[in-house]
């Protein structure tokens, strides 16, 4: 599975490589050269490698779900699901 990982969360696709994933990340790949400075260019990046896109931004989320692109979206209404849970363990 190959994860392209937001620029918000740089970082996360070096620590996922450790747990196996083929994971990129849209700083660094920005970086390297890929033109990937506006939303449909990293949208349409992820759909074109078959990649999960990892991203807080809500409006990347949505347009992941009405393209059928695989999409993990970190937006504020599931970290506070989040907080929850933990909530729960106290």
């Amino acid at each position: 599975m190959k994860v392209l990982v937001d620029e918000m969360d740089d970082g996360m696709d070096d620590r996922l490589k450790e747990l196996g994933y083929e994971a990129y990340s849209v700083k660094k790949l920005r970086t390297a050269g890929k033109k990937l400075h506006a939303d449909y260019s990293v949208i349409n990046y992820a759909k074109e490698n078959n990649m999960v896109l990892v991203t807080r931004d809500t409006e990347n989320g949505i347009a992941c779900k009405e393209n059928n692109i695989p999409c993990i979206l970190l937006d504020n209404n599931e970290i506070f699901k989040i907080v929850v849970e933990k909530l729960k363990t106290f």
